[in-house]
Parts: C-alpha cells; structure tokens; sequence
C-alpha cells in the first residue's frame, strides 16, 4: 500500500473513534443521521466476549466502550510486577483490568492515536484513582516507548485497523524484552470479502475489510523474528460480529481470532 493511502486511511480510522470518544457511539447530532445506536459499541457483550461480571464492574463507568473482539487478559497471563503494553486502549478498559493484576509493582502503559480517545482514558484513570497505568498519544506502528522496556502486549481488536501490520509487529518487537510476549484477540479473514466491504470506509473502521488471512498474520509475526505463534480462531464471537453489520453475511468472511507469540530471550534463570 502506498504511503499516501495509508495515511487516508489512519485518518479515516483516528475521525471515526474521534466521534466515538466525544459521542459514546451515539449518532444524535450528526448529519442525515438517523440515530441508531452503533453496532459496534455493544458494553453490554464484553460478557460474551469472555469477560467475567467482576472486571466488568471493576473499572470506571465509560472505560468498557464495548470496541473489543475478545478478551485479550485470558490468554495474557499477567504477573505482578510486569510492564504492560495495550495497543489502542481507547477507553482504557484493558488498560485498569491489567492494572489489578501487575499490582502496584508493576506499570500499564496505554497507546491511543486518537487524542479524544486518550483524554477519555486519562479522565477513566484520575476518576478510578490508577497509579500504575499512564496513557500515551501515538501510532500502533510507531510506539512511545523505549527498546525492550515491556513484558507483555495486548490488545483487543485493534491491528486490523492498521494499514502497515508488518510494522506494527516490528515495533511491538522492538519495545519488548527478550522473553517477552504478546496477546492480542483481533478480527482475521475467514473467506473473500466482497467488494462491497473492500471499497467501504464504514467496514474498514468497523474491523472488516483491514482484516488480514491467518496464513499472512502467521508469515508476518514469524518474519519479524517472533517464535511459538498461535492462532486461534473463536467461533463463540460469530453472533457478535454478524451484528455489526446486520444482514450482510459480514460473519462468513472474518471471525474473532486469539494470537500468541514470543520474543525470543533467555529465560529469568539465564538458561
């Protein structure tokens, strides 16, 4: 993709979730609008997604915007003490859920492109009193942080929306530690989206047509020197993701995926 195209569509994706943060989602106010809420900002499923009744109510009111395709914590197993890394935090949902768990020994760091976005995330964290956890204005492609400085990254249905993947890992790479891992629940290609998807903005910033395969996905992490890559597709999402854009058949052509890899490194007993 050329670099003017991926510009066009960043900006595309940073407006969308501009109005996503400044509306919660609602239309009301916009033009020709119609006023129905947004299919993608459904707080109520993040129970379907994976998410138990406690870390729903454990964070702060509006930091569960309902954006996410899974649940990147159950597969991240998250120690005290770590550094967490989550790309586009958003609300900071993930962000507070992986603050309970590194304790105050241990930091989560919060990316965002969207400036509305992490002013939202920030007025989440002063509201819920979080000491660990910052939050950061940046590309998923281009990080603010320092070379090897992170134990873990996750994120939650994010990297599809990124036209440069093979950069986004790179730099996820770059600012892990050696041994360190990633767990990212995100939206794969199942089946060939029709052009109808393909050339719709609304589909690209809804996690549709960004979608890459599994086999491109795999080809991309192990090139970037990431090893014991897994994907895994959830079929338990497939309601969800056919309610985003109802009537369409969007479920036949991507489906929620957990993925997995580590940084290479030696091991905390230097073996």
């Amino acid at each position: 993709m050329k670099p003017k195209e991926s510009d066009t569509l960043r900006d595309t994706v940073r407006s969308r979730y501009a109005q996503v943060a400044r509306t919660g989602g609602s239309c009301c106010g916009a033009v020709n609008s119609r006023c129905t809420p947004d299919p993608l900002l459904r707080p109520e499923l993040s129970r379907n997604l994976g998410y138990s009744e406690v870390e729903c109510n454990a964070v702060p009111e509006g930091a569960n915007m309902g954006l996410g395709c899974g649940n990147p914590q159950a597969i991240a197993a998250l120690s005290p003490g770590e550094t967490v890394l989550d790309l586009g935090c958003g609300g900071g949902f993930d962000c507070f859920l992986a603050a309970r768990q590194v304790g105050e020994a241990g930091r989560v760091i919060g990316v965002d492109m969207t400036p509305e976005m992490i002013a939202k995330a920030r007025e989440n964290a002063r509201q819920g009193n979080y000491t660990n956890v910052e939050f950061r204005l940046g590309e998923i492609e281009h990080l603010p942080a320092a070379d090897a400085s992170v134990d873990v990254i996750i994120s939650n249905c994010v990297i599809n929306l990124s036209p440069c993947k093979e950069q986004v890992f790179a730099d996820a790479f770059r600012v892990l530690r050696p041994g360190g891992r990633l767990a990212i629940s995100d939206v794969v290609m199942t089946g060939n989206i029709p052009e109808q998807f393909r050339e719709n903005p609304e589909a690209y910033c809804g996690c549709v047509s960004g979608a890459a395969p599994v086999e491109a996905l795999q080809r991309m992490l192990e090139e970037t020197g990431f090893t014991g890559v897994t994907l895994e597709i959830k079929p338990e999402i497939r309601e969800i993701i056919a309610g985003w854009f109802p009537g369409s058949g969007v479920e036949n052509y991507v489906a929620s995926a957990t993925i997995q890899a580590t940084k290479k490194g030696r091991c905390c007993c230097g073996q």
